[in-house]
């Protein structure tokens, strides 16, 4: 169906057609290439091809991939998407340019903390649990403006939304009331958006879609 030679092509031909339907400017719309569980060998070529923004879920797997990588291509920008302990939150300043899951006042004041002590600050998502799912991370909806309030006065530089809407569930209804509740705090970015369904987070308002297996294929 694609005319693209590479995975990467074909999906950058798949955002680009999506942002084109909902009004959008591709350009607005970042592809962040998540290479959980991927050795080095596999990033290297989507690296190649021109990809700068990665994802990674566990601070320690990057640990072990990313500093030589970013030693040679320093443009990179690395962005942890998967739960952060908060005894992790210095590596993970440390090493990641953005984090999508910030999920709860212990990890606010951790992450506070940590980017107090390096002098530097992170962009970071609010991770909210859309489909009031028991097994999922992320906050309440009910919680949320708490945990933004407590953001905000802890001075985090807290620039969006992101969730994962329930598997085989039309992820639609899920995606609009992230991007409503995004509007309702003043927030701009939505992260938000997978392999299976990111033109439908296009379509909903998404900023950063977060794409694995249709870059990479199925991961080990």
């Amino acid at each position: 169906m694609d005319s693209a030679a590479t995975p990467l092509e074909a999906v950058k031909e798949r955002i680009a057609r999506a942002a084109s339907i909902a009004g959008r400017e591709a350009e607005d719309i970042a592809l962040v290439a998540i290479a959980k569980t991927h050795p080095a060998e596999r990033i290297v070529p989507l690296i190649e091809q021109g990809q700068r923004v990665f994802g990674e879920n566990r601070v320690q797997e990057a640990q072990a991939k990313w500093p030589a990588l970013k030693e040679q291509w320093p443009e990179i920008e690395l962005h942890l998407v998967g739960q952060l302990q908060s005894n992790k939150a210095e590596d993970a300043v440390a090493l990641f340019d953005c984090i999508h899951s910030l999920d709860r006042p212990g990890l606010v004041s951790a992450l506070a903390k940590a980017m107090d002590k390096a002098g530097r600050q992170v962009p970071c998502f609010v991770q909210v649990n859309i489909g009031a799912e028991e097994q999922k991370g992320g906050c309440a909806i009910a919680e949320l403006p708490a945990l933004l309030a407590e953001a905000r006065a802890a001075a985090l530089p807290v620039t969006g939304l992101m969730c994962v809407p329930p598997l085989d569930i039309e992820p639609a209804p899920f995606f609009a009331l992230l991007a409503k509740l995004a509007a309702d705090h003043g927030l701009e970015k939505l992260s938000m958006g997978m392999s299976g369904d990111f033109e439908t987070a296009i379509m909903l308002g998404a900023t950063h879609v977060r794409v694995g297996s249709a870059l990479f294929g199925e991961r080990f």
